[in-house]
């Protein structure tokens, strides 16, 4: 069974989706109708900008989202799904590739996530850090014990958790951390602490934007963030979507429910093509991975 995955925030890199726009017409008429759906040409900063202007959470989540999709329209009849899960951002372009949002709906979502969750980060100084080489009921009691605001936010895979708050929160459990034994304790060059309590303006933006869009009932299987779980009811992918952004993305533990519902093939579909990849092998070597 093949499981199509698309990656969120990260996996960006200078240059992307030149190619695409270059030699396929069906990416260059895609690009072109979300250049117009933005009011800016967002191909501009994707082919030319540098890495820091890539970095703005306003251009990196629809860049990523656009570029995911234009690899699957590429693909054609050859993209063939028989499920989806998508990480944070990716969600939103895995429910587009598998049917249950318009592109131009799923675009239009995923810029205004963008511009809610960075007036989110600017209000409060805040943060992540990825910690590598310890349990993950260590990372959860750590984050629990903190007097700041700090707690689990992306289950990546096995030994690897990244946690989200405060400044001064992830700070603190970063050096807890690293004193319980972490191999790596790393605060992250991120606008914010995404997937925390502290997104819940954008949350609050993104719910009255979810609710009044379409969804439709997806070609195949989608498994969620929220609950690392399938689903295929409109109004309950809604639902777990609005609750995605401050709620932890269970990214280990849907890698866990798809192989045990039978997935026997992982394929990355945008950004580097590696980001994703690479977490399905440290959650189980033996599943095959590549990139669409």
């Amino acid at each position: 069974m093949k499981a199509y995955i698309f990656p969120g925030q990260g996996s960006q890199f200078e240059g992307m989706g030149k190619d695409l726009y270059e030699q396929a017409p069906v990416a260059r008429e895609l690009m072109e109708q979300a250049n117009e759906i933005l009011g800016f040409r967002l191909t501009d900063v994707m082919f030319e900008g540098s890495a820091e202007d890539l970095k703005q959470t306003k251009i990196t989540q629809p860049a990523i989202f656009l570029h995911s999709i234009a690899k699957a329209k590429i693909a054609g009849e050859a993209f063939r799904p028989d499920t989806v899960a998508g990480h944070s951002l990716g969600e939103f372009s895995a429910l587009v590739a598998a049917g249950a949002l318009s592109f131009e709906d799923g675009l239009r979502l995923v810029y205004s996530r963008a511009i809610a969750m960075q007036k989110a980060c600017e209000a409060v100084e805040s943060t992540m850090a990825a910690i590598i080489g310890l349990d993950d009921e260590v990372v959860e009691q750590a984050c629990a014990e903190i007097e700041d605001m700090v707690v689990p936010a992306n289950y990546n895979s096995p030994g690897q958790l990244v946690i989200s708050g405060t400044v001064k929160g992830v700070e603190a459990a970063v050096a807890k951390l690293q004193e319980a034994g972490a191999r790596r304790a790393i605060i992250l060059q991120v606008g914010g602490a995404f997937h925390s309590p502290l997104m819940q303006s954008a949350k609050d933006v993104l719910q009255a934007a979810i609710e009044n869009t379409p969804f439709k009932t997806p070609a195949c299987p989608v498994y969620q963030n929220l609950n690392a779980q399938a689903e295929r009811d409109p109004e309950k992918i809604q639902q777990n979507l609005i609750g995605q952004l401050t709620a932890p993305v269970l990214w280990t533990q849907t890698m866990l429910n798809m192989i045990a519902d039978g997935a026997s093939e992982f394929i990355e579909v945008g950004g580097t093509g590696s980001t994703l990849q690479g977490l399905v092998k440290k959650v189980d070597r033996k599943f095959p991975t590549s990139a669409l």
